[in-house]
């Protein structure tokens, strides 16, 4: 039978078992009344697999045994540990101590001196100079003080000396007010108390390092101000702190709030060292208050490891070595004892994870005999077909579960199975459940085989296949959705594998476009800039791709790239965007997505165009705003020559000039001459209508050009103009005269705000600034004009930007518009905001930056035909 032969396999001792049951024991004591029918070994085998009490004793005695004996060593040195930890606790605590009154003594000395010089300066005895040397004598002879400052009773700095070590930021210069923060609390708290008055340190990045103590002034029973001292909290640790202290242990100062203000730290331990019971959770450690500063400054000192511990003497390891040999022969002997229980339990397991395994199986199992009985159905089959196990074992065809129409089919294909001609990959089929409804299945047929390798029937698995069929369809139908809306899209789509011109998917617009193949997928990719790579020109077909072993999974999680390009073949300007996807079958692949943008490129040069001839009018309009002051401007290098032309006609008339006096008249008149003339080149360079050019300008020149324009109506309003450009700024791929054009509009507005708000000669000013900045970690060329003028109404603030909108009864309103369209069209931004004294608003601020690549991406659009 097969679980005697089971028991062969697991082993002679349960061979033996069974052979002494099947001949010694009566079966009516070795089985339950609820297994009388089972055979005589198997009645044995129940009673023997059961253990007894003695046998669960004798299995778990020698792990009890083992365990005790651990606990017992661990114990011991436990407690040897505990004992070194204690001694080493009181030393510690000793010397913590000890350096304590140290520290204590050395502020309290330099305190006693501090406050000496404080009863010196309340009877007048001191002044600054000699209270600056005594400090001076001070901070040299005593290193942890690092400043001494005399500060009145209103908070101003009378005298102040400080250690050469103490940084800028730190030190205060006579004159200065008190800062606020905590020094300013400190001060208060002095003042009311009047009693020296420690700060209470804190450790952190915003920390100064310093303790600070305030010693009350008092002149004639009224306060008259302070004595700072500061004291290094790294000084005071240094030198106050016996040696012999700082050698044994790791002192450190620390804030209220137990942070490291000042010394050394004992290292963490090793990890697996804290798996130790022995081991300390943390190193031995004492702490105690500084007085007179108090529990703001703590004292802390952790002793560092010098001895070998427990695990460092030789008693340890014998010990180990026995307790492990020890412990090696009680495992043993339990292993033993174990063993024996688990070949008694074999059989059991064995037919339980058979039992388990059939009824676990999803899959529905039927055996026929050689003359298609059926033998055996499992869980699954039954529950498949709704029938119960009795109701189909000893069945002959047609079975229950066939289908009426379909039995004829059936019939013919189960004789082809009884002959050995079923087919390899299963045949698909209707089943009829128990309540009639009807589902769809997926036979496999295969011989059964006995032990002997005798066929004593056939085997057949079942599996229901209704959901997959289900979900098989609904991909189908998914799938012919998507490509209806894929051939419908107004946009080419096309797929093709790096390295290679197969075309993988192309939609409908594509293959009008470009036929079939994928040379226009390559075309664009290329045009468009889009890295693809070819295979070369000795690589075949049937070699190993150039791409195996390249990580794919960056490349097909990044963003989109997209390009315009123009195709001549096609008379189209098209948007690329590209992307990297992995194809069904694992191949690296990249897709194109082509949409035709030609009206909306006919339609941005058309508004490009507009923007140009509005920019152009603009500048016209602002001229002829200036026409007074431009005219004002040339009257006066025009009235010089006339009047050098007058004195030289006299001159010569009464033959009283001689020929050096007509030459330097006659160098004067062409200086004037040259003067108007440079007046009117530089307006008409800056009304000239021209097409857009932006090419690496210099800042210096554009805002030179600007300014000499702009004065000519600031001087005509009376208004102050000064300008400051910051050395070795970077060239901007600008349009220079569009720069110009705002700078000129911006300093023209704020001459016209200035004159409005009917400011003083002294106010009447504007300033123009460019510097270098850094936006959002991008460097940019600010420039910004400040005016003195009336600022902005909110608004005003609100409509600033807007089209048509102006505050000025002559004004178009189009300005700062075509300003903002400028500033933004070279990737930059612009912005106002008003000038504050308190409340009341003293001016007005307009800057824009430029970033300094504003346009490389253009330039190389230029001249490769794209537009990023």
């Amino acid at each position: 039978m097969w679980f005697i032969d089971a028991a062969q396999q697991r082993g002679p001792a349960i061979c033996s078992t069974y052979t002494v049951a099947m001949q010694d024991s009566p079966a009516s004591e070795l089985l339950p009344d609820t297994l009388a029918p089972a055979p005589r070994v198997w009645r044995l085998w129940w009673r023997r697999q059961t253990p007894t009490r003695q046998d669960r004793f004798a299995m778990l005695a020698p792990l009890a045994a083992v365990l005790l004996f651990l606990a017992a060593i661990v114990s011991a040195f436990w407690y040897l540990r505990l004992e070194e930890i204690d001694r080493e606790q009181e030393a510690i605590k000793r010397d913590v101590e000890y350096a304590q009154q140290r520290v204590r003594l050395r502020l309290l000395e330099r305190q006693e001196q501090i406050m000496r010089i404080a009863r010196d300066i309340s009877n007048k005895e001191v002044d600054a100079e000699e209270f600056s040397g005594r400090s001076e004598a001070m901070v040299v002879q005593y290193p942890e003080l690092q400043a001494l400052t005399w500060i009145d009773e209103r908070r101003r700095i009378r005298a102040s000396y400080a250690a050469p070590s103490l940084s800028a930021p730190q030190q205060r210069a006579p004159g200065e007010t008190l800062r606020a923060g905590e020094t300013d609390v400190i001060y208060g708290l002095a003042r009311d108390l009047q009693q020296p008055v420690y700060s209470q340190p804190a450790a952190g990045p915003d920390s100064s390092g310093l303790l600070q103590l305030h010693v009350p002034l008092s002149e004639q029973g009224r306060f008259g101000g302070v004595i700072l001292g500061e004291y290094s909290i790294d000084g005071l640790l240094r030198y106050a702190v016996p040696a012999d202290v700082s050698a044994k242990y790791a002192v450190a100062l620390l804030d209220g709030k137990g942070r490291v203000l000042a010394g050394a730290t004992v290292p963490a331990r090793n990890p697996a060292t804290q798996l130790l019971p022995w081991a300390a959770a943390q190193p031995n450690e004492y702490e105690v208050p500084v007085s007179p500063v108090g529990n703001g400054l703590v004292l802390r000192a952790q002793a560092y490891r010098t001895s070998l511990g427990v695990i460092g003497s030789g008693l340890f390891w014998l010990v180990i070595a026995l307790s492990t040999m020890t412990a090696w022969m009680l495992v043993a002997n339990w292993r033993h004892t174990r063993r024996r229980m688990q070949a008694q339990q074999a059989l059991i397991r064995e037919t339980n994870f058979r039992r388990a395994m059939e009824n676990s199986m999803l899959t529905g199992m039927r055996a026929l005999d050689l003359n298609a009985r059926i033998t055996y159905v499992n869980a699954a089959f039954c529950q498949m077909t709704g029938w119960e196990e009795n109701e189909l074992v000893g069945c002959t065809p047609p079975f229950s579960y066939w289908p009426d129409e379909d039995r004829d089919m059936l019939s013919a294909r189960l004789q082809d199975e009884l002959h050995g001609r079923a087919s390899p990959g299963g045949i698909q089929t209707r089943v009829k459940r128990k309540d009639g409804t009807l589902f769809d299945a997926r036979l496999y047929v295969s011989p059964l085989v006995d032990a002997k390798g005798h066929q004593s029937g056939w085997m057949t698995s079942m599996t229901d296949i209704t959901e997959p069929n289900r979900v098989r369809e609904q991909l189908q139908a998914a799938h012919e959705r998507f490509t209806t809306v894929l051939e419908a899209l107004d946009a080419a789509v096309s797929v093709t594998p790096l390295g290679s011109e197969e075309l993988l998917f192309a939609n409908k617009l594509y293959r009008q476009w470009f036929g079939g193949l994928g040379n226009g997928h390559l075309q664009m990719v290329a045009q468009a800039g889009v890295p693809e790579q070819r295979r070369t020109t000795g690589e075949s077909m049937d070699e190993v791709d150039s791409l195996v072993g390249l990580p794919t999974g960056t490349l097909t999680s990044a963003q989109s790239e997209h390009a315009e390009i123009y195709v001549p073949e096609l008379s189209k300007w098209i948007e690329v965007r590209s992307r990297y996807l992995n194809w069904v079958d694992g191949r690296l692949a990249q897709m194109v997505i082509a949409t035709d943008i030609t009206p909306r490129r006919h339609a941005e040069e058309l508004s490009a165009a507009q923007a140009e001839r509005a920019q152009s009018a603009s500048r016209l309009i602002t001229m002829g705003e200036m026409a007074s002051s431009v005219a004002h401007e040339l009257n006066q290098p025009l009235t010089a020559i006339v009047n050098y032309c007058n004195g030289l006609i006299s001159r010569i008339r009464a033959r009283q000039i001689p020929e050096e006096d007509v030459l330097a008249a006659l160098e004067k008149t062409a200086r004037q001459a040259q003067r108007a003339g440079q007046i009117i080149q530089r307006i008409r360079s800056f009304v000239k209508r021209s097409e857009p050019n932006r090419t690496p300008s210099d800042v210096a020149v554009m805002v030179n050009e600007a300014v000499e324009l702009a004065e000519i109506e600031l001087r005509r309003r009376n208004v102050r103009l000064s300008h400051y450009v910051a050395a070795r700024l970077p060239r901007l791929m600008v349009d220079p005269i569009l720069i110009e054009q705002v700078l000129v509009n911006l300093l023209k507005n704020a001459a016209e705000s200035i004159e409005h708000a009917r400011r003083p000669v002294s106010r009447r000013s504007v300033e123009l600034r460019v510097i270098p900045r850094d936006i959002d970690e991008q460097p940019v060329v600010e420039f910004s004009v400040l005016d003195s003028g009336q600022g902005l109404a909110p608004e005003v603030m609100e409509r600033l930007y807007e089209a048509f909108f102006s505050t000025k009864a002559e004004g178009m309103g189009i300005g700062l518009n075509l300003c903002r369209t400028i500033v933004e069209s070279h990737q930059g931004r612009m912005q106002a905001e008003n000038i504050y004294n308190v409340t009341d608003v003293v001016g007005c601020r307009f800057s824009f930056w430029i970033p300094v690549s504003s346009a490389i991406n253009s330039v190389v659009g230029k001249d490769t035909g794209i537009v990023a």
